[in-house]
Parts: C-alpha cells; sequence; structure tokens
C-alpha cells in the first residue's frame, strides 16, 4: 500500500484528496469509508511494446484505473497526452465517482491513460497502440464491469479500434464495451458536444440564479478542443458575446465578439497551427486570457490553471469548470472570496457522462434515440443536478464545490453501507 501511495503522489492527486478531504470533514463521514474512498478500488499498470513504422518497437506506459464500483459498473474516459501518470489518473477516476453519483448515475468513477502524444504517431502506429493497450487491460474492462470512452487525445475513431479488440477477443461484437464511439457501430447522435453543451446548460441556470442577461453577457474560453469548442459555439448560438478563446499555443482576443463557426472553419477546415494565425482578433496568452473582464469564464483544458497566482486577478462573474480540477483549493478560497460564482467541474462538466450513459442504454436495449430526445433528457438531469445542489448550498452554508462533493461522496458512501463489507 506504501508503494502505491507514493506511486500516486503527484499535485492533481493531492488535490483530489484534499477536497475530499474537506467535504469528509463536513460530512462526519465514518473513518472507515473515509480511509476506503482516498484510494482507488482497482489500480493497474501496463507496458505497451508498439511496433513503429519504421520496424523499431517502442515501449509506453499506460494506465486503467478503477476509483469505485458500488453503485454500478466504472465508467471513465482514456486520455493520450505525455504527461499522463497514475496519480493523475487516479485523481480523474475519483472525480468521476462524485460526479456520476452527483448526476444519479448508476455508475462508479474510473480513467485511464497512455503516455503519448498521439500527434506524434501515425495513424498506423496510433491503432496498433490502442489495440495493444486495449489487449493489455482486457482483463478488468467490459460492458457490465467498466465502460472507457474518449478523453483528451482520444476520439470516436479510437474508441472504434477500442471496441473492435475487445469484440474480436470474446469472438462477437459488443459496442457496449466503450462509449463515444462513432454511430455506424453503436454511438449515439449528440455524444460529441455533450460536454460543451452540458456546460452551457449549467451556466444557464446560474445566470438565472444570479439574475443575470444573457444577451448583454461576455464569455470566455480556455482550450478549443471539444469541449471549449462546443461551449464556445453553442454560447454562442444561445446569445452571449464570445469574445476569447484560446489553445495551448495562445487564443485569439476581440472585444466585440468572435464568429465562432467561422474561427471554427478557419482553425480545423483551413489547417492554422494556432487561434491566433486566424487573424480574427488579437493575439493573446493564455494567461492573459485567465485574467480578462468578463460575465463567464470556462477553463476547458487541462488542470491547475487557476492557481493563487492568478486568482486573484480573475474578472469572472461566474467561474464554469469544463476541465477537470482546473482551480487549486488555495485558488478556490481567493475566488470565493472575490464572490465568483463558481460552477464546480463535477457538475459543470459532467455532461459527457450524461450522454455516454445514454449510449450505454441504448446499446443494452439496440433501440437508439431522437437527437432531440438526448439533448432534452440531458438538458433535465443536469440541471436537476444544478438544482440540487444549489439548494444543498444554501441550506448548508457552503460552496456550490463543497455541496456537490458532499452530495456525491453521501451517494457513494449510502451505496458502500448499504452493500456492507465482502467477506
Amino acid at each position: 500500500m506504501g508503494a502505491l501511495v507514493k506511486e500516486l503522489d503527484n499535485p492533481t492527486f493531492r488535490l483530489a484528496v484534499a477536497q475530499f478531504d474537506q467535504a469528509a470533514e463536513r460530512m462526519n463521514l465514518d473513518p472507515n469509508l473515509r480511509q476506503r474512498l482516498k484510494l482507488p478500488e482497482r489500480s493497474l499498470m501496463v507496458s505497451i511494446p508498439v511496433r513503429m513504422d519504421d520496424g523499431t518497437v517502442k515501449v509506453f506506459n499506460g494506465y486503467r484505473v478503477q476509483h469505485d464500483s458500488s453503485r454500478g459498473p466504472s465508467k471513465g474516459g482514456i486520455r493520450y497526452h505525455p504527461d499522463v501518470n497514475l496519480g493523475e489518473v487516479a485523481a480523474l477516476a475519483m472525480w468521476m465517482t462524485w460526479k456520476c453519483a452527483l448526476a444519479g448515475l448508476p455508475y462508479g468513477g474510473a480513467k485511464g491513460g497512455v503516455q503519448v502524444a498521439p500527434e506524434r504517431l501515425s495513424r498506423a502506429e496510433l491503432q496498433r497502440l490502442t489495440r495493444r493497450y486495449a489487449a493489455e487491460i482486457f482483463p478488468i474492462i467490459g460492458p457490465d464491469k467498466d465502460v472507457p470512452a474518449p478523453d483528451v487525445g482520444t476520439d470516436a475513431q479510437v474508441m472504434a479500434w477500442f471496441m473492435d479488440t475487445y469484440s474480436q477477443q470474446v469472438g462477437f461484437p459488443v459496442p457496449g464495451i466503450v462509449t463515444g464511439k462513432p454511430l455506424s457501430i453503436g454511438g449515439s447522435l449528440g455524444r460529441e458536444d455533450a460536454t460543451g453543451r452540458g456546460v452551457v446548460y449549467v451556466t444557464l441556470e446560474a445566470m438565472r440564479c444570479l439574475g443575470l442577461d444573457l444577451d448583454k453577457a461576455s464569455v470566455v474560453v480556455q482550450g478549443f478542443g471539444n469541449v471549449g469548442s462546443h461551449t464556445a459555439r453553442i454560447m454562442q448560438q444561445s446569445g452571449a458575446r464570445v469574445i476569447a478563446v484560446s489553445d495551448k499555443s495562445g487564443g485569439v482576443y476581440n472585444p466585440k465578439g468572435l464568429d465562432i463557426p467561422e474561427l471554427l472553419r478557419r482553425y480545423r477546415v483551413d489547417g492554422h497551427q494556432s487561434l491566433g494565425d486566424t487573424k480574427m482578433g488579437d493575439r493573446i496568452s493564455n494567461e492573459e486570457l485567465l485574467t480578462l473582464e468578463c460575465t463567464i469564464l470556462v477553463p476547458a483544458a487541462l488542470s491547475e490553471q487557476i492557481t493563487r497566482l492568478n486568482a486573484d486577478k480573475v474578472r469572472c462573474r461566474i467561474l464554469a469548470e469544463g476541465a477537470n480540477g482546473p482551480t487549486t483549493l488555495d485558488a478556490d478560497q481567493i475566488l470565493t472570496d472575490k464572490g465568483v460564482f463558481i460552477i464546480p467541474d463535477i457538475l459543470a462538466n459532467s455532461g459527457g457522462v450524461i450522454v455516454s450513459y445514454f449510449e450505454w442504454v441504448q446499446d443494452a436495449q439496440r433501440f437508439f434515440w431522437k437527437a432531440e430526445d438526448i439533448q432534452d433528457r440531458l438538458q433535465e438531469i443536469i440541471t436537476a443536478a444544478f438544482r440540487r445542489t444549489q439548494q444543498f448550498s444554501t441550506a448548508k452554508g457552503v460552496t456550490m464545490r463543497m455541496a456537490a462533493l458532499m452530495s456525491g461522496i453521501d451517494k457513494v458512501a449510502q451505496a458502500h453501507l448499504a452493500r456492507g463489507l465482502y467477506p
């Protein structure tokens, strides 16, 4: 156990545990449950040998962590990124547990990852990596055990390879082994933009609570991947003015508002190397972007972007966390003292796992829903979760983050207490 704790020790995991400890202290959580829920239920580290296009063999490090399965099969994405490590994956798995419980989904939390820069691999190398990784973690996954999904650096194609590899192992097609896959093999309508759409739904609900006018709102989005780009697009469609967006190389700022569909066309279709190259506004760094005056700030990139070093410079009314763990504990307190309304990550970005749940259900039933049904059910579930969290926050006199954590942790704790201890 000591070796595992040492392997887990990194800033992201420490943040997840510190958040849990704060909530557990307020809840007077049973000490035995508190100790159990701090660490993953199961952690698997694998070596992934891949034959590269030049004939050499390169070995990559891979992980799959299942934090808890008391409420159902574990669920969580797979990310391909050079900085992936066991501690980060374990933290993300823990947050997934609280996220699923908060939304009322019959899942526990899991996460996976491979330490790789996917953009440096050819399509053939990426496929071989994915298939070998799927084969290595095969013993602990399954549609009723642990269901992966896309995350940073992975997409529907990666999920298709993953699903095919698992299906080849068992001898028949198993569409429910992953979510976020192509429609042609059992994917769901509405899955691609689900996380961004969920961010918009809860942000609009927060604006109603605070009495803010959407047509007067300005929006800043850090990160222009799947979550950030869809958040920006749907925010603009809803009537807000998106004034700045960024990717890892920097961003673009226009106080009059950006044309997001045109920006997407220039960035993705025309293949610009960075958002600043689109010349649709002034170039801006990620550091500057986080301190722009705006109504809504959406950090939708990586974790720990808002810290004690820059939190005092943040000038937004609502912080909607599209990313996982973008705000440190110190920054959280600074923002709260400034009067910033924070929509915590386990609530704000839960749209992805909610629609993944819909996909999983559709695969099990072999019956698929219309896009309008997906969006309506997503809005119903995520706004209900927001209202429950906001009411809990008001009743208990705690922040939205603490209310979300306490609510999620309590549901998991109740499941453990109901099931008892085996043997």
